[in-house]
């Protein structure tokens, strides 16, 4: 595939490393200062910008006939307006808070988790999150998913960030050096505690996943999710 990279920082070239390693071609590399991009010969964009930029990138790519894939977090106020514009265009769309493999395993476990633990109350749901200093976002977009799910499955009301209310999923954001991300789910009672935990050694799981996405993607037409890539039903 001819790909675009939308972000060239180090996840756009740690993905561009894996995509030339898996005989794909980067035919163009957008960042802050650059005006101009040519969307004709490329078959898919991979965006990895800024909250500020994606929503623009991402539109950009479908006007432009492009299939996209999208891990920038923090823009998803205008995620039903990309929607609708795929559908429009009839084009192909992946977002996902994290491409990395093992992640959305571990959404699905995180998941699954939830449902049994629905019913006893007993047990109290934490999530706490670590990234890098360089992380603007907090929480995590990835965190963020861990808290929809749990929510959709149980009856918790919504999430808050550090203590939280009766009914709300706590979330606790860290930030230290050297940290590629973490994430540990804990149910704890008065007598035991359940956890369950991600741990980033590197990026270049993020960046291969992203390129798995993309593959799948090309020569496909909607809007899709990790689920659908990974086979996860």
């Amino acid at each position: 595939m001819n790909i675009g990279l939308f972000g060239y920082g180090k996840m756009g070239k740690m993905i561009e490393k894996i995509a030339i390693q898996r005989n794909h071609s980067i035919i163009a590399r957008a960042d802050v200062d650059t005006k101009e991009i040519d969307f004709t010969s490329m078959d898919m964009a991979i965006d990895f910008s800024s909250p500020e930029a994606a929503f623009t990138n991402i539109k950009n790519c479908l006007e432009n006939n492009v299939p996209v894939i999208s891990g920038t977090t923090g823009w998803l106020k205008d995620y039903d307006k990309v929607i609708s514009l795929c559908k429009e265009k009839n084009g192909a769309f992946i977002y996902a808070s994290n491409f990395s493999l093992g992640v959305n395993l571990f959404f699905e476990l995180n998941c699954y988790l939830a449902k049994m633990m629905g019913n006893l109350h007993q047990y109290k749901v934490s999530i706490e999150e670590t990234h890098h200093l360089q992380k603007l976002d907090a929480p995590s977009g990835t965190a963020i998913t861990l808290a929809e799910s749990i929510i959709e499955n149980s009856d918790y009301e919504g999430w808050q960030m550090e203590k939280s209310r009766d009914q709300h999923v706590p979330i606790i954001s860290k930030r230290i050096a050297n940290e590629y991300g973490t994430h540990v789910v804990s149910y704890e009672s008065l007598v035991d505690e359940i956890v369950i935990k991600h741990k980033a050694h590197n990026r270049q799981g993020f960046a291969l996943g992203a390129i798995v996405a993309a593959e799948w993607l090309n020569g496909k037409e909607g809007v899709f999710t990790m689920k659908d890539v990974l086979n996860l039903g």
